[in-house]
């Protein structure tokens, strides 16, 4: 028989086993409340990562992830989450208990992006963490890595932004009122409405390999649709990740061509602010956050946050801005977000990548821009480089990379799928360019870009040689065309036609091109023409510079001459780099103005005018790390990296074949280099040295390109008359050293005018050999040349003007105060010029 006890003890402890059942049972059945949705810019549209969402007034939160997505799982919700990040104003939701519930914020930007920073007593503790940085760099930069290769994916959107009831009104602009009407409701309730121009998108394979530098992209699969985009050919080599590469362990970033001080340079000191802010794991890395604000808001420096390792001190993410206060021109704002995670070998690379560039409006009626670009990085393998030869060609385009997959086929393809939003974006830019007014506007902004007009298997142009007028042949008409593509991908024609209505006489080029390979380019092109030229003006070293060869037929021809001109030429890239060319030309002169010269075996001394000269010409380029793309039928130098571009030239003027008047052997050495000078700007140097054996009529050496225009120009002796100056051996050094912002920005007066310094130095060291000269007639019984005397060097006197200056003057206008320090003597030159002040208009940002 149970006690009185025993029941006790029974119902004590069935009444212990009832209370944990409706305990436990309480909180299991207590409903769970789940909050996600997604924070936006309000101006942009971009995902905004790394928010805190948190409920009002607790600790219950999340952060955002990369691509702004976040989620909060609480069974103790409150009724409002708030959302907040630094540079943005907080916003406030309510929110119901209970249930799934999908919350999206769009923040708008503040006005001012960090409070400010103050420093108590004692050493900064920011300053602990960023000497660890700079001291681990070596284990974590991925520079470290022999090689790295990964799959990447980029995205790249362009949009017009800040589009103002006055920008409505314009022409056009009412001509889409529907698309408009899209784009307001795409903004949703806190937006600012965008009108989308272009969007891309692009799979690749990327490679890198180090000892020697070296870099591939194949690109896979592309898709572009843009407004006035149509065959996409170039854009897809543009659009891949080549041009998306932001390493922030270098001291010095290259951004929209201007050089950035990175957070966590070597001499972070020198230009930021820090503050220690917060502590957080971030996945499974504890990290600190760390806000910082350049010392001098005019500097190119950056304002925002970064999360950097405790264990390995390395960059975890980061998220700057670089504002309107900076001396840059036409850009609002500049945004950089990233995301690094390690590699097998230490090292960590970047996995996701955005860039946002906010380009102001140029008027009050005319609306921004903003370009919008995403990168993201998977599958990386490191430490396993290839064989140089893999690396040939810096960008690769696979023949099926724009052949157009459909949707579903793309969704297997991203890395991550596309918004609603961005899914709206290709139909909206259909809609826009079946507008008829938006195509005419598109056909006029080619040919003005281009300066062709397209006319399917041929362009008319170029545009600007259309009208010209100079004292030889008065008012002078020309019109020309070059096949594309269409027309073929291996043969390329040329012809031109000119006619001048005071000399009366009909010039003409015609050029056919053969492309024998675009592996190893490779081409063999055959060209004539009649035309008229400057002594000292040379057309080939000059071709890449097309408008100050246009502005030549401008004016008064001092020492102008006609001239039949007949050229082969075979170029091939040998290997990566490395560019052979051989030529053959033949020259007849014929000049407009006083001249004349003797032959070196004429023992009568007759003064001869014309003469005619057969020429052969072997060259070597080299361009180590210079980078090109393909164009349809042409070829693009985007410019070396790096390392210089070395020309090296051998001539030779044969006498006697094709009735050649002169033989001689000319040698021309030229070196061009882009210098970084970090906080100082960045620099060109130009130096080029040139060697002539045997004897030439002068226009065939080296007339010096003097200019006596009240406008400044770069690859001129801006205070050197026209043919003051003639070589057959010289050395030059042409430099130009643009300041940026150095010492102005530091001027409380002159910031807000965000001028810059510029400086320049123009220096021959040349001669001209007896024998050459003897082949200038003299005046009688006189040292003096007779016909429009001729200056040469002293051989111990170099020709030097050195210029400062300052550039940016209302955005576009740069004026120079050249000074020539050498061959002052006005009795030998009445005009010299010891001092100018000249002009010139540029257009940088």
């Amino acid at each position: 028989m149970p006690t009185e006890k025993n029941r006790f003890y029974a119902k004590l402890l069935c009444a212990r086993n009832l209370i944990f059942f409706l305990f436990v049972s309480g909180n299991s059945l207590a409903q769970e409340t789940i909050v996600k949705g997604k924070v936006t810019d309000a101006n942009s549209g971009d995902p905004i990562p790394f928010v805190n969402v948190i409920y009002q007034g607790t600790s219950i939160g999340t952060t955002s992830d990369f691509n702004g997505n976040y989620t909060i799982k609480t069974t103790t919700p409150g009724d409002t989450i708030v959302a907040s990040y630094i540079g943005y104003n907080p916003r406030k939701k309510a929110v119901g208990k209970g249930g799934t519930q999908v919350v999206n914020f769009q923040l708008g930007e503040a006005a001012t992006q960090l409070q400010e920073i103050v420093i108590s007593a004692g050493e900064n503790p920011a300053y602990e963490i960023l000497r660890k940085v700079v001291r681990n760099k070596s284990k974590n930069d991925k520079r470290k890595l022999t090689a790295y290769e990964y799959d990447t994916y980029t995205k790249i959107e362009i949009d017009v932004d800040n589009i103002t009831d006055k920008f409505r009104e314009r022409k056009i602009i009412k001509k889409i009122t529907q698309v408009l009407d899209s784009v307001e409701r795409m903004a949703g309730e806190d937006g600012k409405p965008i009108l989308p121009l272009f969007i891309s998108e692009s799979v690749s394979k990327f490679y890198y390999r180090d000892n020697p530098q070296l870099q591939f992209e194949n690109i896979l699969k592309s898709k572009i649709n843009g407004v006035g985009v149509e065959d996409g050919t170039l854009v897809t080599q543009l659009v891949g990740s080549s041009f998306q590469e932001y390493n922030f362990y270098q001291n010095w970033l290259n951004i929209v061509t201007k050089e950035f001080v990175s957070p966590i340079a070597d001499g972070w000191r020198l230009y930021y602010d820090y503050d220690l802010t917060d502590s957080v794991y971030i996945g499974d890395d504890y990290c600190y956050r760390l806000d910082f604000t350049p010392k001098s808001p005019q500097d190119l420096a950056f304002t925002g946050t970064i999360w950097i390792t405790k264990e390995s001190s390395a960059l975890k993410q980061i998220d700057v801005t670089v504002n309107k206060q900076a001396n840059l021109n036409f850009v609002e704002k500049i945004k950089v977000q990233q995301e690094l995670e390690p590699t097998s070998e230490g090292a960590w690379l970047p996995v996701k990548t955005r860039v946002l560039i906010d380009v102001s409006e140029l008027t009050n009626t005319s609306a921004g821009m903003l370009a919008k670009f995403y990168t993201s990085n998977k599958n990386f393998v490191v430490n396993k480089p290839r064989e140089p030869v893999f690396y040939q060609h810096p960008i690769v385009m696979a023949e099926d990379a724009r052949l157009n997959e459909n949707e579903e086929h793309w969704d297997t393809l991203r890395h991550e799928p596309l918004s609603e939003t961005e899914r709206n974006v290709y139909k909206m830019i259909d809609t826009l360019q079946n507008i008829p007014i938006v195509k005419t506007y598109i056909d006029l902004a080619k040919i003005f870009v281009n300066g062709y007009f397209d006319a399917g298997k041929i362009y008319i142009g170029p545009y600007i040689g259309f009208v010209a007028a100079n004292n030889l042949e008065g008012l002078r008409l020309q019109a020309g065309f070059k096949t594309s593509i269409d027309f073929s991908n291996k043969w390329v024609l040329r012809g031109q036609l000119g006619y001048g209505f005071k000399d009366e006489k009909l010039k003409y080029a015609a050029s056919v091109q053969y492309i024998a390979s675009r592996e190893k380019w490779t081409t063999i092109s055959l060209r004539t023409r009649s035309d008229i030229g400057r002594v000292g003006v040379d057309d080939e070293t000059l071709a890449d510079n097309y408008i100050f060869l246009a502005a030549q037929r401008w004016g008064n021809y001092r020492r102008g001459y006609y001239f039949d001109e007949t050229r082969f030429n075979f170029q091939r890239e040998l290997f990566k780099g490395f560019t052979q060319r051989f030529a053959v030309k033949r020259l007849t002169f014929q000049p407009e103005f006083e001249f004349g010269y003797t032959q070196p075996d004429d023992v009568n001394g007759d003064t001869l005018s014309n003469f005619q000269t057969s020429e052969l010409i072997i060259e070597s380029r080299y361009a180590r790390d210079e980078l090109f793309i393909q164009d349809d039928n042409e070829r693009i130098s985007l410019g070396a990296i790096k390392w210089p571009i070395i020309t090296l030239r051998y001539t030779h003027g044969f006498k006697g074949i094709f009735g050649s008047d002169f033989d001689y052997t000319k040698w021309r050495l030229s070196i061009f280099k882009r210098i970084k000078f970090g906080p100082l700007g960045v620099a060109y140097l130009n130096t080029t040295g040139e060697y002539t054996m045997g004897s030439a009529a002068y226009p065939l050496l080296t007339p010096h390109l003097g200019n006596q225009s009240p406008f400044y120009t770069i690859i001129t002796y801006n205070l050197m008359d026209y043919g003051e100056f003639v070589s057959d051996r010289y050395v030059s050094l042409q430099y130009q050293h643009h300041f940026e912002g150095f010492l102005l920005n530091r001027i409380p007066l002159m910031r807000k005018l965000k001028w810059r310094l510029v400086g320049s130095a123009n220096v021959i060291y040349g001669s001209m050999s007896n024998a050459n000269k003897k082949l200038i007639p003299l005046e009688a019984d006189s040292d003096t040349p007779k016909y429009l005397p001729v200056g040469t060097f002293d051989r111990n006197k170099p020709y030097v003007e050195l210029g400062y200056g300052v550039e940016n003057i209302f955005r576009f206008i740069r004026v120079d105060f050249v000074h020539r320090l050498t061959y002052l003597d006005k009795t030998v030159n009445p005009d010299v010029r010891k001092f100018g002040v000249l002009v010139s208009f540029q257009f940088t940002l």
